[in-house]
């Protein structure tokens, strides 16, 4: 093993430090941009938030999107009344179990969003273009632990651990 120079050890602080300081900075971005998509489209935070793992991830239950977003299920009906009423979501019957309730995202308003973050899209595909095949693997499973960290470290605060 070889030996890290204090100097060495003090850089790399800095570098985590750095990249601890860009994923809050990306965070307040991505979420002005939210606000200003949700906006445009008259979608509270949240709701913009759980039409998008809906459209990601969807059909989900209800349950299942409140674990993905982290809210309570009492709070999740209030989401999914307002996204169901404006035209964005369809709480259906599971055909499986006629109890069970799945909700999807409707197609014809996706169109509406993918033009709000166009923008975005297009200037991320620009980033992208200059990184190499594996610099983008390595950027994307970063990202990838990144969240599964996120997601570990709510799920410890919900649980109280």
């Amino acid at each position: 093993m070889s030996h890290v120079t204090p100097e060495g050890r003090r850089a790399r602080r800095q570098l985590t430090t750095q990249i601890k300081d860009g994923l809050r900075d990306l965070h307040n971005q991505l979420s002005a941009l939210n606000r200003q998509v949700g906006g445009r489209l008259a979608i509270k935070d949240t709701d913009l938030d759980c039409l998008d793992l809906v459209n990601r991830n969807g059909p989900l239950s209800p349950s299942a999107l409140a674990r993905q977003a982290g809210l309570h299920p009492a709070t999740m009906t209030g989401v999914l009344d307002r996204l169901e009423k404006a035209g964005w979501i369809a709480r259906e019957r599971d055909p499986a179990d006629r109890r069970a309730v799945t909700v999807r995202a409707l197609p014809d308003r996706g169109g509406e969003l993918y033009r709000l973050f166009a923008g975005m899209n297009s200037e991320m595909d620009s980033i992208c273009a200059g990184y190499d095949e594996r610099q983008l693997e390595l950027l994307a499973g970063f990202l990838r632990r990144t969240a599964d960290a996120g997601q570990a470290a709510s799920r410890d605060l919900a649980t109280g651990d």
